[in-house]
């Protein structure tokens, strides 16, 4: 029988019972995961194995590619630069970025790049790992391409190229890349054990990823539509998250590496009114426009209707498959791979969960495990 370690209010020992029995079961390998309720941590647990030989236990100081959470604590950085008025969510991206402004993108804003409607899900050019990898020469074809729809009239997912955009924005406006951005500005002065990519020294307590047997999207999609020129760009491949280069590398929307505890100490910032630990992070008018609707419509990438403010996924209304009630209430998590964190302003609640075993249910958001944590965790608070 595993037992979880850590920290578990007792009114979360369901939540502890169902992780330990997702251990058991094989559901999960291993696991974190962190709810902190009003500048508190409740919950702070792990269960499980580093390991498919279930050789290396999961502790404490395990973590592991987040994939897509890294997008919250990317977009969260955008937004910081919003609340020191060093950004313009309405701002033009040429304002900042002047090249980007050819093939017709003068009037794509920031807020499209935070909202996956700018148009530039993927490259014109069909991409290699290592192409990907270089940030410079990756945004450079992005701002010399066209866009493949209506910037803003949709949203179609910018799996890899949010990132790309995003880092080059803060690099234009800063001086400094994103990953050491999130370092100086999130990370370190929050304690909080995430980074994008991870340091040599440090991979001894990464647990490797054990993948999918094929991407979580649509088989032979048709060549000319979004999906198919999104998805013939990328080579998206879990295993290369086990890989000393992407280790290396610093993607702001995929290869975030930490733990359920890191990603939630920094998102907590957005649930708790912008301030964490005495310092002012967000002002209170960026986090008013986190929650407005920027895009309202079926993704042009995922095929599923989503609703996208500046930075983060909000609740849509009766969404099946989704169980995050309404309100100012915001969230994202990693494809295929069922990691999440969501952002609860009414509550002053975040809730954060990362495996390193990634599911097998069709859709690029959370899995049968990740709703049932989440189910149980709303369960608990609307008592």
């Amino acid at each position: 029988m595993s037992k979880g370690s850590g920290l578990c209010d007792s009114k979360f020992y369901g939540l502890r019972k169902i992780l330990e029995d997702n251990i058991d079961s094989g559901k999960e390998l291993g696991a974190s995961l962190y709810v902190n309720v009003g500048g508190e941590p409740v919950v702070d647990m792990h269960a499980g194995f580093m390991d498919e030989l279930k050789t290396q236990p999961w502790t404490e100081h395990t973590k592991t590619a987040v994939f897509s959470t890294s997008k919250c604590i990317t977009n969260l950085a955008a937004l910081v630069l919003v609340s020191r008025g060093l950004l313009d969510l309405d701002a033009k991206v040429s304002n900042y970025w002047p090249e980007f402004a050819a093939n017709g993108k003068e009037d794509i804003e920031i807020r499209h790049f935070l909202s996956h409607s700018s148009g530039l899900s993927g490259w014109d050019e069909p991409m290699t790992i290592e192409k990907i990898y270089d940030l410079e020469s990756s945004a450079k074809l992005l701002a010399e391409q066209a866009p493949w729809w209506k910037p803003g009239s949709a949203s179609g997912y910018h799996a890899i190229t949010q990132g790309t955009l995003i880092g080059k924005l803060v690099k234009e406006i800063t001086g400094k890349s994103l990953k050491d951005f999130i370092e100086d500005e999130l990370a370190q002065p929050l304690g909080a054990d995430y980074s994008l990519g991870v340091k040599e020294s440090d991979w001894h307590l990464v647990a490797p990823v054990v993948p999918l047997p094929s991407l979580p999207f649509a088989s032979n999609p048709n060549p000319d539509s979004v999906l198919g020129k999104t998805l013939k760009s990328l080579p998206l491949k879990a295993e290369y998250f086990n890989e000393p280069p992407l280790r290396r590398a610093a993607l702001g929307a995929s290869n975030g590496y930490g733990n359920a505890r890191s990603v939630g100490k920094i998102m907590s910032i957005v649930s708790l009114d912008g301030q964490v630990a005495g310092k002012d992070f967000l002002s209170q008018k960026t986090l008013h426009r986190v929650f407005q609707v920027e895009v309202d419509s079926i993704d042009l990438v995922e095929g599923r209707r989503y609703k996208w403010g500046p930075g983060f996924a909000l609740p849509v209304e009766d969404d099946s498959k989704i169980p995050i009630p309404q309100g100012n209430i915001c969230f994202w998590g990693g494809w295929g791979g069922g990691s999440i964190a969501i952002m609860d302003a009414d509550r002053k609640t975040t809730i954060c969960y990362v495996m390193n075993k990634m599911g097998e249910e069709d859709g690029c958001l959370g899995t049968d495990r990740t709703w049932a944590y989440v189910k149980e965790i709303y369960r608990v608070l609307q008592e």
